[in-house]
């Protein structure tokens, strides 16, 4: 199959998560183009789980893929660009789920002994799919439910043929935060009759900057960052509302807890201090990606050892990735691979090089086949 052409179609219809409809209706089509005496497909909301029949298995070998785009308005200049105002596949997961099609294809070509399956899944941006997901499969389908389970992340800083992952953890728990505050507004002229809203939203702002460097152990790593503060409507006018916006990412599970912890407790004191009210919503909170150690071992060797690719060990990344709720229950490995864009993950002109397309399928092949 084309998957540079497939690659092109996907980065076309960029949609958000569960909202993949013609994602997934493009995929059925590829899948349907398929010989389909070996493969069994199901379909769970926008995902689909596609099952491959080996020669002699003894496991069940898992791939997942992320189907889902950005909310973000696409600057490329590509004549294949987004064809959907505001959307684009600003993370790469077109590129996974042509990768995906071209593994693929090569398991029903060239079978493995044992079987396969592949996990197109969508809402990875959020609000998450992985966890629902893997409930679904380990409730409903337990037979599509794979005794280990690999993924892969483009990486645009690393050129096209490096690999990249480290056994243990690889990426953060990530939580994203949301913060409403509610007073009193009114005219400019009268602040004593107020409760300004700007003025106490830009108190909290600044106080939630010294969760990490006060209440965080600084031998861990943690990261609390507000990327969008709102408040008021024009200049004359007392603001009533005001909305804070950021994401929090931790290393472990008692940072998580102790940094929501101590933002409510700075939330408390300012509805005490401001003489308002303050709601907290954390969005989508993510597990932490922890690599099985021996998988992810076994994983570098084969790859310092494959002709065509360069294998490193990466760091730990305070990245944030759904993909932690399938290697919470199974062993599992995630590894960055090179795609020499000279835009970052989330950028409007990210441009991944398309030749990673005929290396990495060819690759992930090669290793199901050793396992």
């Amino acid at each position: 199959m084309d998957l540079v052409k497939i690659r092109r179609e996907l980065h076309q219809i960029p949609e958000i998560g569960f909202q993949e409809v013609k994602t997934q209706s493009y995929l059925k089509d590829i899948l349907s183009a398929f010989p389909q005496e070996r493969l069994e497909i199901i379909q769970w909301k926008t995902g689909l789980a596609v099952k491959v029949r080996g020669l002699n298995p003894t496991k069940l070998i898992g791939w997942r893929t992320d189907i889902d785009g950005l909310p973000i308005q696409e600057e490329t200049g590509h004549d294949f660009q987004s064809t959907h105002p505001g959307f684009m596949h600003a993370c790469g997961h077109d590129i996974h789920m042509a990768n995906a099609i071209g593994l693929l294809e090569r398991l029903i070509e060239d079978p493995i002994a044992d079987d396969a399956v592949i996990l197109f899944q969508p809402a990875e941006e959020g609000p998450g799919g992985a966890l629902p997901f893997r409930e679904w499969l380990k409730n409903e389908q337990p037979s599509f439910l794979p005794d280990q389970i690999y993924a892969l992340h483009i990486a645009p800083e690393l050129p096209v043929g490096t690999v990249a992952t480290k056994p243990g953890l690889l990426f953060a728990n990530t939580s994203e935060l949301f913060i409403d505050l509610h007073g009193k507004g009114g005219h400019a002229a009268f602040p004593h009759l107020t409760e300004d809203m700007a003025v106490a939203g830009a108190a909290l702002l600044m106080q939630l900057q010294t969760i990490i460097s006060r209440n965080v152990n600084p031998m861990d790593s943690a990261v609390l960052t507000v990327g969008k503060f709102t408040a008021g409507t024009v200049q004359n006018i007392i603001a009533e509302k005001a909305r804070l916006e950021g994401t929090i990412r931790t290393l472990n599970l008692p940072s998580m807890l102790k940094v929501k912890q101590r933002i409510e407790a700075m939330c408390r004191a300012i509805e005490e201090g401001y003489q308002c009210k303050i709601s907290i919503d954390y969005g989508s909170s993510y597990l932490e990606v922890n690599n099985n150690e021996e998988l992810a071992k076994a994983f570098l060797r084969f790859a310092e050892n494959y002709t065509g690719i360069l294998a490193k060990r990466s760091e730990a990344a305070m990245t944030g990735e759904d993909f932690g709720y399938f290697t919470e229950e199974l062993p599992g490995v995630m590894f960055w691979a090179g795609v020499d864009s000279e835009f970052g993950l989330h950028h409007s002109r990210l441009n991944p090089n398309e030749s990673v397309l005929e290396i990495l399928p060819k690759f992930i092949h090669q290793f199901f086949k050793q396992l």
